[in-house]
């Protein structure tokens, strides 16, 4: 439910003096690695995982009916591009207020089901993404779980930031459908990175863009492999321990990566960084203006080291289970027993077929020295087995 705000934007840091008050607010969920917001789409009643990385409208899977598909649509992840169908967006709303659509307001169909509820641990129907705000001067208020909307007479660009704990960024005049910005290496090198709600992960980026910056070692093949889930499919990735560098401006001394083993599918932009750096922040973002504003709550811009258990699970649709892929060599789960071809049965006692992909791989990992209990199966032997797991870290130059 949208309501007016109490409060004001106060522009003294600019030296201004003057107030902006917002139009309305909207609140959302907070997960462990997303946030949901609650939307009427055609008339229909859906909550979306808001990802500023997906650059059209709404995205939903074909169980829930927006209206008899009218056009196609090609889009574009970390590795690949694939095609879908589309419902024209003949109104949307958030809460009681009514978002503006234009003539190319569009919802994709997923084929099948997504599984969106079970990889956020919530009710979720699908993803609203960049285009929706577009227009709107809108703050993502990570602090107090909401959205606060803005009329377009607040100008951030006339903002003074600190440096500290405010930073205001421009957007590059690359990505016209993403908020790409520039990140920073120690030794002046840029890498062009999206501000990407939709990514899980701290920062996810590929071999070859490490390696044009000097981070990774041409050609040098990591340990420690695992994998990503991706809009395309599962792909290789693996961690690294990024060295000091600016992301968007703000200082960071050191930070986990998410690696894709793959060529990029774009040669202008090199990732995205994902909600594990922003959750820490309330992100004011013009999009006409070409400006993001940064306000850091946390006092925080890295999480805890991710740990693992060694091993990559994939879904098997013959077996119609996930199957283990590969077990890292003298990883937790190698000696744990674990074998490859494996099928996993259970995580800390919630049955695998119920969890979905990306809610899995977020149980599996932890904090180094936490244990997970797992059941699996060996050509239709059950055993059990508590793992414990690892921080399976690259670092850029071992």
């Amino acid at each position: 439910m949208l309501t007016a705000l109490p409060f004001v934007v106060s522009l003294m840091a600019s030296g201004q003096g003057a107030t902006v008050p917002p139009t309305a607010e909207c609140p959302f969920k907070v997960t462990d690695h997303a946030f949901i917001v609650d939307a009427n789409v055609n008339g229909k009643n859906v909550s979306l995982m808001f990802d500023t990385g997906f650059a059209a409208w709404v995205d939903v899977d074909s169980s829930v009916y927006l209206g008899k598909p009218d056009g196609k649509i090609q889009l574009q992840d970390f590795v690949g591009v694939m095609e879908a169908d589309t419902v024209k967006i003949k109104s949307l709303k958030l809460g009681t207020q009514s978002i503006k659509v234009d003539g190319d307001a569009a919802a994709v169909v997923t084929p099948g089901s997504s599984g969106y509820s079970e990889a956020f641990g919530t009710h979720c129907d699908g993803i609203m993404g960049l285009s929706v705000i577009k227009s709107q001067i809108t703050q993502i208020n990570f602090e107090k779980g909401k959205f606060v909307f803005y009329p377009n007479t607040l100008d951030i660009s006339k903002w003074v930031p600190d440096n500290k704990k405010t930073f205001l960024c421009r957007l590059l005049p690359t990505g016209m459908s993403a908020l790409e910005m520039a990140v920073k290496t120690e030794s002046g090198k840029t890498l062009v990175m999206a501000l990407d709600t939709g990514n899980s992960f701290y920062a996810t980026s590929h071999k070859e863009s490490l390696e044009k910056v000097g981070v990774w070692p041409t050609g040098k093949k990591p340990s420690f492999m695992t994998s990503a889930g991706v809009a395309s499919g599962v792909v290789d990735s693996w961690y690294i321990r990024m060295p000091k560098m600016s992301i968007f401006g703000v200082p960071v001394e050191s930070s986990i990566w998410d690696v894709i083993d793959l060529p990029s599918s774009s040669s202008n932009a090199d990732g995205t960084v994902g909600f594990g750096f922003l959750k820490n922040f309330n992100i004011i973002i013009d999009y006409e203006r070409r400006r993001v504003w940064l306000e850091n709550f946390t006092g925080k811009v890295t999480d805890d080291e991710p740990a693992q258990v060694g091993m990559g699970v994939n879904w098997d649709p013959a077996k119609k289970n996930y199957v283990v892929v590969f077990v890292q060599e003298g990883g937790p789960a190698d000696k744990a027993g674990i074998k490859r071809g494996d099928q996993m049965l259970s995580v800390d006692g919630d049955e695998a077929l119920n969890i979905g992909y990306d809610r899995m791989k977020t149980k599996l990992e932890g904090k180094s020295g936490s244990k997970v209990k797992l059941a699996m199966s060996r050509r239709g032997d059950l055993y059990r087995v508590e793992v414990e797991r690892k921080a399976l870290i690259n670092e850029p130059k071992g």
